[in-house]
């Protein structure tokens, strides 16, 4: 049986949502064994509803339609969930199971998929609750496309639930991203997982899997890059401990 769930709605602040999104789901999910061990992480549970559930909740209340999934661990699995149990979205696989490409290297092999506009990408190993707006709609009117290639949610490392490193960006007060994190040096926002990219990124790019790091220093270095700050929650769930943490403050209201 397929499922669907309906959020409640909340203030339309406004601006094109992208039609399509890529949700990243084809990585072996290690951190996350021994539940790994038989499924891939975008179907472990957390609240009673998979990872990947969880995410298309969130595109489909702010108005997404289609959809780009990567596959490669497990993924039989994962494309029989898509196929029987997700409805109200137009879902297309791009296959990496003869190599995994990493995020940058996905969202290359996936490039036809994408369309010639600005796409999401949502990484299917987070989970994130709204604050007062839509958070996909908020990156939607902040997305400026003659200023921006890359537009990241971002939340303050104090605010960054689960969350074990030291923060990933700086962010100036226009939202320009000014740099990365340095070893040793804590930087005060963490990538939520969400983004908006121009197809503009995806160019001169390296051979074989690599990280989306590769076009993000690049928009940076061009001073097109910037960071939204969620008003929200949001949780890194990695690991199995990470799943009752959430569930907790998530019970609690």
């Amino acid at each position: 049986m397929k499922q669907k769930r309906t959020l409640a709605l909340r203030p339309d602040p406004g601006g094109a949502v992208p039609e399509t999104a890529m949700v990243m789901a084809a990585g072996l999910g290690k951190r996350m064994r021994p539940l790994t061990a038989t499924r891939p992480k975008p179907l472990v549970e957390v609240g009673g509803r998979t990872l990947i559930d969880h995410v298309f909740d969130r595109l489909r209340a702010a108005g997404v339609r289609r959809v780009v999934v990567n596959v490669h661990y497990l993924a039989d699995a994962l494309e029989a969930h898509l196929k029987n149990r997700v409805e109200g979205l137009e879902i297309t696989v791009s296959d990496e199971r003869g190599r995994l490409m990493e995020t940058g290297g996905g969202l290359v092999q996936a490039r036809d998929l994408l369309g010639d506009k600005p796409f999401l990408v949502v990484n299917s190993d987070n989970l994130w609750i709204d604050g007062p707006a839509d958070a996909i709609r908020l990156l939607a009117k902040r997305w400026d496309d003659d200023t921006m290639d890359a537009l990241l949610l971002v939340v303050p490392l104090a605010r960054a639930h689960n969350h074990s490193g030291q923060g990933d960006f700086h962010v100036a007060p226009d939202g320009r991203i000014t740099g990365r994190r340095k070893a040793g040096k804590p930087a005060p926002f963490v990538y939520t997982g969400v983004q908006i990219l121009s197809p503009r990124v995806l160019r001169d790019w390296p051979e074989g899997p690599f990280s989306t790091m590769v076009f993000w220093e690049r928009a940076i270095a061009e001073g097109r890059a910037y960071g939204l700050v969620h008003q929200g929650l949001w949780f890194d769930v990695g690991t199995p401990k990470a799943i009752g943490v959430t569930e907790a403050i998530l019970a609690d209201g």
